[in-house]
């Protein structure tokens, strides 16, 4: 009897975490085969527009894999077509090998989730279930053990827990930043087919795009719960650089993409501030939550092309700084006060910023600051100058350029 493993999913593309828990799981389940089934059509989401298609992304999984031993890239699903159910798909294996020990791989967010899934009883008798983890806290791992107890008690389910080595990344991530042009985890082969064929935006040129396609790309870029605020700053941006006097295009573009690599973590941003040379401040290494604005506005210049001045605006648009343009203080203030936003003392912010903006960028500061002292948090020595700059027993009157 052999012991056969599963191991499905968009693999959209396949990266060294995907080829990392293929090991993991063939050693710690002493597998006999290991199959690799990328699905034609996954039920549970849409692949991203400009994606491979499924031959395609079969032949990425060949090259990913093509090195670990016993496994080997499935076809089945891609020539079943249609939505890749994982019953239908267990169905035809288990028929295929009657007497062997099927293993059914899935994330922890998987089992989490698998009481909704299609047939979760025929599931587990057609499969153990072996989970794997990415890192997660040991409070989720707790959570993961007593669903497992839960499945175990209420459909007879058999399951294995992995606590297996991993690589902290997703398919959502790698894709992000193959559309930054920043290093990623992929195979070599696997990246050089990808840049062939120009997919995830790789073969797109980017530079000075109009508005509408720009947005559609950043908003493609950030997680979906993050894109309202997006939507929200540019569109405040937009209204307020016709109020104050700047250009309303510059602030739409600049608000568009003010948190545009807001969604990669810690790992990724220290990546991007070493492809484009920044020279970090302690504060800023141990703080990568303040890296976004630096990374987002390298990227904006050199991915999109835009000008200094939409550079400088991103840059600065989460510590502030000491004499900031006009376009500056407009996405400081928009990004803080976006009609998305609701904490105490926002309002105020509304109401000063249509007639006094300095007055609502010294607001903003003032309540940053306040609530990171509250925290016990260290202050960006660029957000106390500006505030300084913008504290009103200064009496700057200058408003525009």
């Amino acid at each position: 009897m052999a012991r056969i493993g599963i191991y499905g999913g968009s693999f959209n593309p396949p990266h060294l975490g995907h080829s990392l828990a293929a090991r993991e799981i063939v050693s710690h389940l002493e597998l006999d085969r290991l199959l690799i089934i990328p699905a034609a059509t996954p039920p549970h989401k849409a692949l991203p527009a400009g994606s491979p298609d499924p031959d395609e992304r079969l032949e990425l999984c060949r090259l990913a894999f093509a090195d670990i031993p016993k496994t080997e890239v499935c076809d089945l699903e891609i020539r079943r077509q249609g939505l890749s159910y994982t019953v239908d798909t267990l169905r035809t294996l288990r028929q295929a090998h009657p007497d062997d020990e099927l293993f059914l791989m899935m994330g922890t967010d998987m089992l989490l989730s698998f009481a909704s899934w299609r047939a979760p009883e025929e599931i587990v008798r057609l499969a153990t279930l072996a989970v794997v983890h990415r890192e997660e806290s040991e409070t989720v791992w707790n959570e993961v053990r007593q669903k497992a107890e839960t499945l175990s008690r209420d459909l007879h389910a058999r399951i294995v827990l992995v606590e297996n080595r991993c690589v902290q990344i997703s398919s959502t991530t790698v894709r992000r930043l193959l559309a930054m042009g920043a290093p990623n985890d992929l195979e070599p082969a696997v990246q050089k087919r990808i840049l062939e064929r120009g997919w995830y935006l790789t073969g797109a040129d980017l530079k000075r795009l109009p508005f509408d396609r720009l947005a559609e790309i950043s908003l493609s870029l950030h997680d979906e719960k993050r894109r309202p605020h997006v939507v929200g700053t540019s569109r405040t941006a937009e209204v307020l650089a016709r109020r104050w006097g700047a250009d309303p295009d510059l602030a739409a573009r600049a608000g568009i993409l003010h948190d545009i690599t807001k969604a990669l973590g810690p790992t990724e941003q220290l990546h991007l501030c070493r492809k484009y040379g920044m020279v970090l401040t302690e504060l800023q290494r141990d703080n990568p939550k303040l890296l976004h604005a630096k990374t987002g506005a390298a990227v904006a210049r050199a991915v999109f092309g835009e000008p200094d001045e939409i550079y400088e605006a991103i840059y600065w648009h989460t510590t502030g700084k000491a004499d900031m343009s006009l376009l500056d203080k407009i996405i400081y203030i928009a990004d803080y006060m976006e009609p998305n936003r609701s904490f105490p003392g926002v309002e105020l912010l509304r109401r000063l910023v249509e007639t006094d903006l300095n007055a609502a960028v010294f607001e903003g500061l003032d309540q940053s600051i306040s609530l990171l002292r509250k925290q016990g948090r260290i202050v960006d020595p660029d957000s106390l100058a500006a505030w300084q700059c913008y504290h009103p027993d200064n009496d700057r009157e200058e408003q525009t350029e």
